[in-house]
Formats: structure tokens, sequence, C-alpha cells
């Protein structure tokens, strides 16, 4: 009997028995099965940079990086990190030991947390969180203790972390903070006064902290992207995540990386070499260059990203959404209740039949799914004229 069992024990182990396959993927094949606009997955429709994918093309031809590059990363992209957290944030790291490249931030944050959670240990996490996190999370044997961001509609605020949650959700069993600004999904980029909130609680609880920071790029208005490893006591206790996807729009080349001490880094390493082992070889190369684009490629993009948030948050206004604002990434979140919907899923599964457009249900990223249950995600990643022409789809399936 081919392809059959014996074993009466489900063939998927119990920590990862309640994810299934992804929202993402699900979404996407609809999107292809209905010929819709997907404005789902947060992948760019366009490629990044000319000189930047043609540094990759050299790197192929020159034969750098067609073999196993070195295992903490080829020595120009750690150099290329190191100097760019230097030059905008003051942070100095030695490439040779307090860099690892990774393949993407999924990895990263996998190896971080394998390499630093036992067994037992609380791991508090803001919610709603990339899906990754939860199943991360138990794959290492830690429980999740998720610190809800709640939305206000005061003053434009969006979504907004309450310190007094966060503070009582710390037990003795707290081993490490996970903290992602800017916020995917919500768009929330965490304030100065929060993150300084944030670096007292992990220093006087002595707790470890990964920092998902790979829409570092992408912040909007006032908001200003601050790394939680340049405050006071946090150098020495803090995993900072990197990543060329989101920065340049080579999300296909997965390529991330990590910064923080070198026993940190260590750390991380002995998890990660059992994962990937390495990747991306001549993308890395490209990525070294990409780094060191001088400041006007980083604010044209972020302006280009900013226009595209405006006209896709514009559109769903129009066809009846509540919007929050988005302060970073390039994800907006609304509110379905006002076009007399509840449920997320429902609504984006029928969402394609509708309106031929995909988006995301924001109840995936929460433990308690009814707390996100009416709240939906769209990425406005997407060229000016695909968000014009679904923005007019949703009009016209929902304005009344």
């Amino acid at each position: 009997m081919t392809g059959m069992t014996s074993s009466a024990r489900p063939l998927l182990n119990r920590r990862l028995a309640e994810f299934g396959t992804t929202i993402f993927a699900e979404m996407s094949a609809l999107a292809l099965q209905t010929g819709s606009i997907n404005l789902g997955q947060g992948f760019p429709d366009t490629d990044g940079p000319e000189e930047v994918r043609e540094a990759a093309v050299r790197a192929l031809r020159d034969g750098r990086g067609n073999q196993y590059p070195p295992g903490p990363g080829v020595p120009e992209l750690r150099t290329a990190v190191a100097a760019h957290q230097e030059r905008r944030y003051g942070l100095a790291y030695d490439p040779d030991t307090e860099v690892l490249v990774t393949a993407g931030a999924t990895e990263a944050i996998a190896a971080a947390l394998l390499a630093l959670v036992e067994p037992g240990d609380e791991v508090v996490a803001l919610e709603p969180y990339y899906d990754s996190y939860a199943a991360c999370i138990a794959m290492a044997g830690g429980t999740r203790v998720p610190v809800t961001l709640r939305p206000h509609f005061d003053g434009g605020a969006g979504f907004r972390l309450d310190l007094d949650e966060l503070r009582a959700a710390v037990t003795d069993r707290t081993r490490l903070l996970l903290i992602n600004t800017p916020h995917n999904p919500t768009g929330t980029v965490l304030t100065r006064e929060e993150l300084t909130a944030i670096a007292e609680l992990a220093v006087e609880r002595d707790l470890l902290v990964v920092t998902d920071e790979v829409y570092e790029h992408l912040v909007f208005d006032e908001a200003e992207h601050v790394p939680l490893a340049t405050f006071p006591g946090m150098r020495e206790r803090t995993v900072s995540i990197g990543s060329a996807g989101k920065t340049f729009s080579f999300t296909g080349w997965k390529v991330g990386w990590v910064t923080g001490t070198a026993e940190l880094v260590t750390a991380v390493r002995s998890a990660k070499q059992y994962l990937t082992y390495v990747a991306s070889g001549p993308f890395q190369y490209a990525v070294a260059e990409a780094l060191a684009l001088p400041d006007t490629y980083f604010e044209a993009f972020r302006a280009d990203m900013r226009a595209k948030r405006d006209v896709l948050a514009a559109g769903l206004a129009d066809a009846g959404f509540d919007v929050f604002p988005t302060a970073g990434t390039y994800f907006i979140t609304t509110d379905i209740r006002p076009l007399g919907e509840i449920d997320g899923f429902a609504f984006c599964r029928a969402l394609p039949e509708r309106a031929g457009v995909v988006a995301i249900p924001n109840a995936v990223f929460y433990d308690h799914r009814e707390a996100g249950a009416p709240y939906v995600r769209f990425a406005f990643c997407k060229r000016t004229e695909v968000l014009t022409d679904a923005a007019e789809r949703l009009r016209k399936a929902f304005a009344h």
C-alpha cells in the first residue's frame, strides 16, 4: 500500500499542527484563478534599480557567488551592512564578527528564535504579527505571548501599543521581546517615546530583544525609524534584522542580515548554519552595491511609495472602507464594517469575484482571530495604474 502510513500519530508534529498553508499562498492562487489584481502578498510588480540588477548579472558572469559563499556572508556585503548601520544610525558593528547574512529576514527570524529560545520560554510579540513569528516561536518550543496593538480613531493615530499592557505581559518566564517596527500589517511606526519605554523594560527585566526592521526605509510623513539598538543598554541585548527585498524591490533574491554583538550573532549563526547554511551567492554582491546607493535613491523610493499609499488610501475611502493611517511599510489596514461586513476571511475570499481584487484578512495575524475579524490589509507596492484600476474596481463594487 504505497503512500500510506501505519502510524496512528498525525504526520505533522504538534508544534506546527495549527499552521496550515499560509494565507498568502491561498490568496495568490485565488488571484491567478480569477485574474484579479493581487494586493494581498507584499511584493512589488516592478524590479528595483537597474544598476543593482546589473551588479547581480556581473557577479554571475564573473563567477562570484556561483559556488557556496562564506557561512557568515560575503565580506563585501557584511562590510556594506556595517557601513549602512553606522551611516544611518551611528551603530558601529564589526563586519567580521557582528554581521550575519541570511536567506531573507524570514530565515533571520527563525534562526534567532531557534538559537535564543528554550522550550517553555515566553516570547512577547506585538500582535497582529507576520505569520512566521508564531510558527518560529512554536518550532523553538517557546510560548508566544501577544500584546495587541489596538485601533485608535482619534487624531489619525491608527494602531497603538499600550505600554502598560506590554509591561504586564512580561513574567519571570519571559526570555525575549519580538518587536516589529515599521509594523506589518498595521503600518504603525513606534515612536521614540514608545521605544524608550521598551528599552527600559528590557534592561530592567534583563530580556533579549529581536527587532524586525525590514521596512526601515519605508517611513512616511512625520514618522521616524529609530533602531532599538541605539537606546541605552540595548546594543548588547538586541538582535536587529534587516533585508534587501523590501528596500530594493528584489524580494525573490532572499538576502537578509542580522546585526548584534559577537556573542548574539554567533548564537544565531549556530542555528542558521543548519537551516540554509548559505544562500543567494551572486545576489549578496549586488546588495552590497545597493546599500551604498546615495541618499537620493532612498528618498525617491520613499516618496514614490508614499504617493502610491495615498492613491490606494483615497480609493479605499471612496469605496466606503474605514482606512487607518499608514506611517510605514507598504500596507494599508482597513475596517470593513462600514461596508456591512464583519468577517474578513469571508470578505477576502469573496472579493476576487465581487471586485476583481485580492486582499488579506488581518485575522490571520492574530492569536484570537475574532480580534482581527473586521480588518483587511491591502498592499500598495504596485504600479500606480494598477492601484488606480483596483481602486476603481472597489468603488464600483461597494460605493453607493
